[in-house]
């Protein structure tokens, strides 16, 4: 794919994505993943447009949301679904859950999910609580890549050289960590030093690295393996919405193990401990051999014959001989005690316990020079413990890394329908039926009321009932009827439907339709300017054929009620000629308008308040009746505010009152 050709991008912020990303497939992973925080990251590209990018990769023409209104909508809409995203990473993803014009598959994975059990689901949203996109590591090592092949990708997380023409492994061991690549490298690789064949594996040029990824990304790593356990012990359904998912978890089978394996630094750990504790233990052995020596003499006893005192007195040397023989045994016991004490400390480490550890000297001294030998083999020892560790586990782990990064993302992926589930589950959802034209909702409610909402039965254009298959209906009724209501429901279940989601009705058949159009009732009466972009505007709505459902809210509201009439009539007119465009429009001038378009055959439906409730509340019936003129419900108003108020202001609106009754 050329990344110039999605909207927007130029050749310079391909380029740039690119380098950024390091290759292309890079950035299209991206994109596929919706990671939107990572995308604008990008010198040059807002979160907005990050968006915008990720949203058009997935399907979104940007044309369906036709206007700020239906933005607006959609935007709310997904704030209520994202509430039952598993963690951040879902809400993220779930935003690139935008209308598109082939949703079926959408449909397919969606419509799997709603058929898993709610407690499982409910379940699994906090098991993947702690699940988070995983990070690239960006730390520099110290760690050198030698190397006669450019490998410029590496050049930000250590150095890499390469050898000059005269120049030999040798010149590179001022060098404390090396990994040299190809040939010129050394038989034996010294302390630190991995070499690697010309072809070597990525994860192992910088052993570290892979090493910190997982373990920067251990958390979400164990959420994946929690998953795989459940998986291993076929509690995972077989299920469309699981079946990528459960595809990737076959595949990282090993990876629980490998996990262990990367906290198991054991070997190394001992042979630290020991050569921290090196010294102190010889000098423990050296007093303990001093204090046993001192013990076992001050206990023992030398007979000497009167001859053998005299002897000793003539000959002290000889004396001094016979006092070593009887008590040498004593000393050598001690000190090969403390040699036998030496090489059990070190064999956890592997050396082996020289035999000279005491100088000839009394007391009895440790040999510095002997410990100091211990204590560099020991060194010796940490850095080949350490670098074959980390050739192990990098070895080990660096093959998993881009199917960890798969299941992850397929976890994510999968989250975003299993939200889509369980919010349908509780706001009892179906998957809508896709017609040609129109809308009808059985039961359809408003989710976003705040309060459980009256459902409602209601349609237009062919996917309505029989009798109610009009494209254009005029909605009449009481103030705080529900008129606004039904036409934002209607709207959310268009975008539902459109995005591939169910909507919340007991059934429901929705017309695919390329735009829609939501007109909000106007703030009033506009300038002469403002008038005329707003007819412009809704000329350019209304007059073209792409299919498309409009729903406007008392546009008359943009001028005085007698020429506002005329003018939504003459607009009506023209939606009225085009058979693709289904319309509703919420009005109080019902009568005016269609005396304005001279046709008495305009559908006009109507919500009508009853009366007043013992709380004072409007009694209405939101379901509309059809082909029926409301009429509004100042009178209501009227009168519930001369029940609640007394003195001077009642006695007004009973004044009122009486001119209603009188008219």
């Amino acid at each position: 794919m050329v990344l110039s050709a999605l909207p927007g991008v130029s050749e310079r912020m391909a380029k740039k994505m690119t380098e950024h990303f390091g290759s292309e497939e890079a950035v299209v992973s991206t994109l596929e993943s919706g990671d939107v925080g990572r995308l604008a990251e990008v010198e040059g590209l807002s979160v907005k447009r990050a968006l915008s990018l990720a949203r058009s990769y997935a399907g979104d023409a940007g044309q369906f949301l036709a206007t700020k209104e239906a933005v607006r909508l959609h935007q709310q809409l997904m704030g209520h679904l994202q509430s039952f995203a598993s963690c951040a990473a879902s809400r993220e993803r779930m935003s690139l859950l935008t209308p598109i014009a082939q949703p079926e598959q959408r449909r397919e994975y969606v419509s799997a999910a709603m058929k898993l059990p709610n407690e499982w689901l409910l379940n699994q949203q906090q098991a993947w609580s702690s699940l988070t996109r995983l990070r690239d590591v960006n730390e520099r090592y110290e760690r050198v890549v030698v190397c006669n092949e450019p490998m410029d990708e590496l050049k930000k997380y250590c150095r890499v050289l390469k050898p000059g023409e005269n120049e030999t492994w040798k010149d590179y061991t001022v060098f404390k960590t090396v990994t040299w690549v190809g040939k010129g490298a050394p038989m034996d690789a010294p302390d630190g030093w991995l070499v690697l064949s010309n072809t070597p594996e990525s994860s192992l040029l910088v052993p570290e690295r892979t090493i910190d990824w997982f373990n920067t990304n251990r958390k979400t790593l164990n959420t994946l393996c929690a998953l795989m356990e459940e998986f291993n012990q076929g509690k995972f359904a077989q299920n469309l919405a699981l079946s990528d998912l459960a595809e990737s978890l076959g595949e990282l089978s090993e990876l629980p193990q490998a996990l262990d394996a990367l906290g198991d630094g054991s070997k190394i750990e001992e042979v630290e401990r020991i050569k921290d504790n090196l010294w102190n233990e010889a000098k423990r052995l050296e007093t303990e051999v001093n204090n046993e020596v001192e013990q076992a003499m001050n206990d023992a006893k030398m007979a000497l014959s009167g001859a053998e005192l005299l002897e000793a007195l003539a000959d002290g040397a000889g004396f001094q001989r016979k006092l070593k023989e009887a008590t040498g045994h004593v000393i050598q016991e001690a000190m090969q005690r403390a040699r036998d004490h030496l090489a059990a400390f070190l064999e956890p480490a592997g050396i082996r316990c020289p035999y000279e550890l005491f100088t000839k000297t009394w007391p009895a001294k440790v040999d510095r020079q002997t410990i100091d030998g211990i204590d560099g083999t020991l060194e010796s020892k940490l850095k080949a413990e350490q670098s074959e560790h980390l050739v192990t586990l990098a070895r080990l782990l660096g093959p998993m890394k881009t199917r960890c990064e798969q299941a992850v993302q397929r976890m994510i992926e999968c989250d975003q329908w299993l939200s889509v589930a369980r919010w349908a589950h509780q706001d009892a959802c179906v998957m809508p039926e896709l017609v040609d034209h129109g809308i009808w909702l059985e039961e359809g409610r408003h989710i976003l009321l705040g309060v459980t909402p009256d459902p409602v039965t209601y349609g237009l254009g062919n996917a309505a009932e029989k009798g109610d298959q009009q494209t254009l209906a005029l909605l009449t009724g009481a103030n705080s009827g529900g008129k606004t209501t039904l036409l934002e429901c209607l709207a959310y279940a268009s975008i539902l439907a459109h995005m591939g989601l169910p909507v919340p009705a007991k059934k429901a058949r929705i017309g695919k339709v390329d735009a829609l159009h939501i007109l909000a009732k106007a703030g009033g009466t506009q300038s002469a300017g403002a008038l005329e972009q707003t007819l412009i505007e809704l000329a350019s709505v209304v007059s073209n054929e792409m299919p498309k459902l409009i729903l406007a809210d008392e546009l008359e509201a943009i001028t005085e009620p007698g020429a506002g009439a005329r003018i939504i009539g003459g607009m009506l007119l023209a939606a009225a000629s085009q058979p693709d465009t289904t319309m509703m429009l919420v009005t109080h001038l019902a009568p005016a308008i269609l005396e304005a378009t001279g046709r008495k055959d305009l559908r006009v439906d109507g919500i009508e308040a009853r009366g007043l409730g013992e709380d004072l509340e409007l009694v209405v019936d939101r379901t509309p009746r059809r082909n029926y003129l409301a009429r509004s419900t100042p009178e209501l108003i009227l009168r519930r505010l001369e029940r609640k108020t007394t003195g001077a202001i009642q006695n007004l609106f009973v004044s009122i009152l009486a001119n209603f009754e009188s008219a």
